[in-house]
């Protein structure tokens, strides 16, 4: 594969707006000072493919409720009837998700690997950082499969237009008015200041915003407040299924607020559907053979080098790469062996002179609209790096 390599940015710079987390534990740089290459046909065969996806996805969403296989999916039962309500009601509008993609370089197929629809990171890095490297090297910043910020700002004036024209978000939030509050454990630097950087670009959509630390929001039946102040929308980076078995109770009182109508949510519950990796047995059954998909079970499969991972697990753990013979090529712990396991049929990642292996994400937001890289080993971890792009 092409990479190119750039002057990095300094660490004064990224903490001057507001990337502090650009050092691994390791004291390397999380941001590779270096960037993949591609060109014209390959950013259009990642957008042409995401959407083509997220359309798949959607018609498996309808399919997984009517069959009632959230069970299937491990989806929390405590919040399935949060995920119907949210389903069936356009005003739960899905802002933003990733989707995870093998190929798309050097003649290699498009796959997908999975889909990160609930709390998708790297959204700093990929609409932001990757932009100011160019900028910062003397190139063309717009040489990038990279609207992710403007499609943002777009698909928050979409939570009031919904289905008509952007346009109107003005002349309709005027005799709304209603105010987003956003959300973030206050532990983590890169959720809170990710978390910022969506509330920023809400208030530059026309947004009336405000931040609180997810410990300090209250919940009741008559809805979501920040110091007795109810807000009408509330953006949470807190993953859902994280709420569902470690906060049942709050679970609870989400789903009556949703039912009543007295705010809504983003993401929207539905979309812990897509982020179950289990869904991608439930694409299996509906596009059997598709050729953006792997073959996807929920037993292991007859004679194929395969990957075993769980319906719940982030940053590659408790993952194995399963060899065809049925021995283990490698593997990682975590704490997500509660899951339920599925088994995806293995494809190699595009790999660089020194081994290194590349996984594609793309953005979602109403449409594909953003590519950044990450660098690492087989299975991609919390110590991979992230790698921007130039389209020539």
């Amino acid at each position: 594969m092409k990479l190119e390599k750039l002057k990095p940015l300094t660490d004064n710079y990224l903490e001057s707006i507001g990337f502090v987390w650009h050092t691994d534990s390791d004291n390397s740089s999380y941001v590779s000072d270096e960037i993949v290459v591609i060109n014209e046909d390959e950013a259009n065969g990642y957008y042409e493919a995401c959407n083509e996806l997220y359309d798949m996805f959607a018609e498996a969403g309808q399919y997984v409720i009517d069959n009632d296989l959230f069970h299937e999916i491990n989806i929390p039962f405590n919040l399935i009837e949060m995920i119907k309500e949210s389903w069936e009601n356009d005003v739960h509008w899905h802002l933003y998700s990733r989707f995870d993609l093998a190929g798309g370089i050097d003649g290699k197929p498009i796959k997908l690997i999975e889909f990160n629809a609930d709390t998708p990171t790297s959204l700093f890095e990929t609409a932001i950082i990757q932009w100011a490297m160019l900028k910062a090297n003397g190139l063309d910043e717009a040489s990038q499969f990279n609207n992710l910020y403007e499609a943002l700002k777009d698909n928050f004036k979409r939570i009031i237009t919904l289905d008509t024209d952007v346009e109107k978000f003005e002349e309709y939030y005027a005799n709304l008015g209603w105010k987003i509050l956003f959300s973030s454990i206050s532990s983590s630097s890169e959720d809170i200041n990710t978390t910022k950087l969506l509330e920023h670009i809400a208030n530059e959509a026309g947004f009336n915003t405000d931040f609180e630390f997810i410990e300090n929001v209250q919940f009741n039946d008559d809805g979501i407040f920040k110091d007795e102040e109810s807000f009408e929308f509330w953006f949470k980076l807190i993953p859902w299924e994280n709420i569902a078995i470690e906060e049942s109770e709050l679970a609870l009182i989400l789903t009556e607020i949703i039912k009543e109508k007295r705010a809504i949510i983003f993401n929207p519950a539905y979309s812990l559907m897509f982020q179950s990796k289990g869904f991608m047995k439930v694409l299996w059954d509906l596009y059997p053979n598709h050729p953006l998909l792997l073959e996807t079970s929920f037993e292991p499969l007859e004679n194929k080098k395969q990957v075993e991972k769980r319906c719940f697990g982030r940053e590659g753990a408790n993952t194995k790469i399963i060899n065809s013979d049925g021995s283990i090529d490698v593997q990682t712990d975590g704490d997500y062996e509660g899951h339920k396991a599925i088994y995806q049929e293995y494809v190699e990642l595009p790999t660089d002179s020194m081994g290194n292996s590349y996984q594609a994400g793309v953005f979602y937001a109403y449409e594909a609209c953003g590519l950044g890289f990450r660098r690492g080993e087989k299975i991609l971890n919390n110590m991979s790096k992230f790698v921007g792009h130039i389209i020539k």
